[in-house]
């Protein structure tokens, strides 16, 4: 298309192409979320998860399009409306919870943990192996409980 002469018929046709091919990306990832948002509604009577500003993410850890074409804004929304329909709840827990620093097991704050490159460590009290984003997960589940319960 950019090799195209500009008002030419054969640019029309081919900025419709493009068009439809954009437009079927979208389609293709909207119905993804759909399936994946309406089975975890379907599954769980509460979804914790970490109210994240994407937009910041992006521009200040120099990710970019990957994070901005991953469409969580629009995966919150979906699990909320469809979460809220059966009369279930998300529960967001703050972002400046410490969620992979903490050991999930006896609660110690490892504070080596806050460079993204620590993938794995071992809690120096409990010695417990942990997986930086499993470990991260089911901090978040505990303190969406707990703020539940409250």
């Amino acid at each position: 298309m950019s090799k195209m002469e500009k008002g030419s018929k054969n640019r029309e046709k081919q900025r419709i192409k493009v068009a439809k091919l954009h437009e079927k990306v979208a389609n293709q990832r909207k119905d993804f979320l759909h399936k994946q948002s309406r089975q975890i509604a379907n599954a769980y009577d509460c979804v914790c998860i970490e109210n994240l500003n994407m937009q910041a993410i992006a521009q200040s850890l120099n990710f970019g399009k990957s994070v901005s074409d991953n469409g969580w804004g629009m995966f919150t929304a979906f699990l909320q409306y469809k979460l809220e329909e059966t009369g279930k709840r998300l529960v967001k827990v703050d972002k400046f919870f410490a969620s992979s620093q903490f050991c999930s097991v006896c609660g110690y704050q490892n504070s080596g943990t806050k460079d993204l490159s620590v993938r794995e460590w071992t809690c120096p009290c409990c010695q417990t192996y942990h997986d930086r984003d499993i470990n991260a997960a089911v901090n978040i589940r505990n303190e969406g409980m707990r703020i539940m319960l409250a």
